[in-house]
């Protein structure tokens, strides 16, 4: 028990360190842990764990999604979701032709002020993570 207890406090140390880098780039206020953001985005992880399919939740956040085959650690996932910054133009407010920058987009927006994670290992062994 002791163990899970740490290993949620790093996934929020984790999450939270790394999209306060990427927001202070950009001159974007850090965020904030929210339990009950982490409680909703948990519960959805949890229904991925059969399948690991990146199948958005539908529900009332705006939200990240990542999966691997394997053991992908949340510095994987940001890393994937940040590599976006350069198909992002920032006066425009747009991608790039053709290009993804939405998850980028997700973590610096500057009217989020909350955060929720979840990362789960499914069953064929891979990781689901979900970021609200």
């Amino acid at each position: 028990m002791q163990e899970d207890f740490l290993d949620a406090q790093n996934l929020q140390e984790d999450f939270l360190d790394a999209q306060s880098n990427a927001r202070a780039e950009v001159n974007v206020e850090p965020l904030a842990w929210d339990d009950q953001v982490a409680a909703y985005s948990l519960a959805y992880a949890e229904q991925r764990i059969k399948d690991c399919n990146l199948v958005h939740s539908k529900g009332p956040y705006e939200e990240n999604i990542a999966m691997g085959t394997d053991d992908v650690s949340i510095a994987d996932a940001l890393e994937m979701w940040i590599k976006e910054k350069v198909y992002y133009n920032h006066c425009s407010n747009s991608c790039a032709t053709s290009k993804i920058c939405g998850h980028y987009t997700q973590v610096v927006w500057r009217d989020s002020i909350h955060i929720g994670c979840a990362k789960v290992r499914c069953d064929y062994g891979g990781t689901f993570i979900l970021q609200l």
